[in-house]
């Protein structure tokens, strides 16, 4: 299936709508145009702001909503064009876009939105292909690598994965992926990464093999974000859930041959005004390690729910009320807690999967944005997590264990104006990602959306026995932007992505801060996943 499968359609009914609406003109538009727009949109555009354009990490797009707001094209055009304080970046002062795009945009917003076509089981499966049957593949490895020390590394607007030995930092392998690949996983084994493209594509790579190969793939939407594998004992390795953007559902598919198994639609009711909503999409994914369940977030409506998998064909999900615009998130440090962001409520909330009921919900920073989160010890406050914000330079960090430290637990105990540092000239927001490990003494955080080149290129380093203290904060290359932390097995090297067209992977030993290792020649890297790391859930 084709990345933009739907643009056709979207293309004629989007053109057949606009006289429809009942508010003033949009600037015209050509038929040709709106495909453009379309993937333009799609590509730039969906994560943040939804298809049917109601908003969600960022504003509201529809007509109604920009005329009342009284935005002209110039006006959004030089959004998009220059970006927000808010984290959007600028997709023409970036190099993204051309100008005449962000115009070309600026004007196709102003039309009303149209709905692309929904995905059936039977459409899933004419996608579906198992590249190397199981009965071929490998019993055992078949080298010499560590391969639970390998890092995949997304390639994002490549459309493909590298995976990376991590002793030797060589590129073992350049695989093909969907477009714009948002996260990799590893099987419950550590034998298999999934991938999920923003284009609804998954793949299967066997690092058993003697270059990691792709040996399955199939799309299950035409806008996904996120994927997972069963990991609960007796289950591993069994089944993966592809969590989508459009069409709004989850989709259940084979763990080593991904054959599409279940579709869960996640249309419904908001949890709080019980108000119908057409697009709720599932962002952050964990597989539960007390029962086997995946745990997801379905972002608009404010649920998170507790998909079993014991029985798909009777299934059973558990939907708890939680908070409205849930994004990423990730475990606290026994594994028994699941905590993720509710990025445009300003909310953290706490699920225990032991429980399977919310323990706790409270206000951060604005627009916070955890990625998988960071875990360590405070020396006054005991085990602690945190998180960064799109919004502003903040590092909120909270007690995270009620039963040896009841009276920090789920409260902010560090809230931490980055700005405040002088010297460092930390303006703004856009970060998105920290990351530390039990064995080392820092956390690392990017802000790669941060609209100051310089500041984009950086990271800042806090050390964990005085988390307030003034952070050592450099650039990491000279150009593109300095995203996505990783350690290495050991715990004793990170790995930073510069995200740009000629990118790198920059290596850190952890200690010393010294770089060890350009790996260069890689287009677009982003997200990072040691193999080891991602199947323990450290971080």
């Amino acid at each position: 299936m084709k990345r933009y499968l739907a643009t056709a359609i979207i293309s004629i009914a989007f053109m057949l709508s606009a006289p429809l609406a009942s508010f003033a003109a949009p600037p015209p538009i050509s038929a040709k145009e709106v495909k453009k727009a379309s993937e333009l949109y799609f590509d730039r555009c969906t994560c943040c702001h939804v298809t049917l354009r109601k908003g969600a990490t960022g504003p509201a797009l529809t007509p109604k909503k920009l005329s009342k707001k009284e935005l002209t094209t110039d006006d959004l055009e030089a959004f998009i064009a220059e970006g927000t304080d808010g984290g959007m970046p600028g997709w023409v002062d970036d190099g993204i876009m051309s100008q005449k795009e962000a115009n070309l945009l600026a004007r196709f917003i102003q039309h009303p939105p149209v709905a692309p076509p929904e995905m059936s089981l039977a459409d899933m499966k004419k996608t579906w292909r198992v590249l190397v049957p199981v009965a071929k593949r490998p019993k055992k490895p078949q080298h010499n690598r560590d391969w639970k020390n390998f890092f995949g590394v997304i390639l994002r607007d490549a459309g493909k994965v590298a995976v990376i030995d991590g002793d030797s930092k060589e590129v073992i392998a350049t695989l093909d992926s969907g477009f714009a690949v948002h996260i990799l996983r590893t099987s419950a084994t550590g034998r298999y990464f999934y991938s999920i493209g923003r284009d609804g594509r998954a793949a299967l790579y066997d690092l058993w093999t003697k270059v990691p190969t792709k040996v399955a793939m199939v799309q299950t939407c035409t806008e996904a974000r996120s994927i997972d594998g069963s990991k609960y004992k007796g289950y591993e390795d069994k089944l993966a859930v592809v969590g989508c953007y459009w069409p709004p559902h989850a989709v259940i598919i084979d763990g080593i041959t991904l054959e599409p198994k279940k579709i869960i639609s996640t249309r419904g009711y908001t949890y709080d005004k019980n108000e119908y909503h057409p697009e709720p999409r599932v962002a952050a994914i964990v597989a539960s390690h007390y029962t086997p369940e995946w745990v997801m977030n379905i972002k608009e409506t404010g649920f998170i729910w507790l998909l079993n998998y014991a029985d798909i064909e009777n299934l059973q999900v558990n939907m708890i009320a939680a908070e409205r615009f849930l994004h990423d998130g990730g475990w606290d440090s026994t594994h028994r807690y699941f905590m993720p962001a509710a990025n445009k409520r300003n909310t953290m909330v706490i699920i225990d999967t032991k429980t399977r009921k919310k323990a706790a919900q409270f206000k951060v920073g604005k627009i916070p944005h955890p990625g998988r989160g960071a875990n360590w010890i405070d020396p006054k406050y005991g085990p602690v997590s945190a998180t960064v914000h799109i919004g502003e330079m903040r590092l909120s960090v909270w007690g995270s264990d009620p039963k040896g430290h009841p009276q920090h637990a789920w409260k902010v105990v560090h809230s931490i104006d980055m700005t405040k540092f002088k010297g460092l000239g930390l303006e703004g927001g856009g970060q998105l990602f920290l990351k530390t490990h039990p064995k080392s003494a820092n956390v690392w955080v990017d802000m790669p959306l941060n609209t100051d080149k310089k500041t984009q290129r950086s990271q800042c380093v806090f050390k964990k026995a005085n988390i307030t203290a003034v952070p050592v904060c450099f650039e990491v290359g000279k150009k593109g932007k300095a995203v996505h932390q990783e350690y290495n097995k050991a715990g004793d090297e990170v790995w930073i992505s510069m995200w740009d067209n000629d990118g790198e992977v920059v290596v850190y030993d952890d200690k010393t801060l010294k770089v060890k290792k350009r790996i260069t020649g890689l287009r677009t890297p982003t997200g990072k996943f040691n193999v080891y790391n991602t199947m323990h859930d450290l971080y």
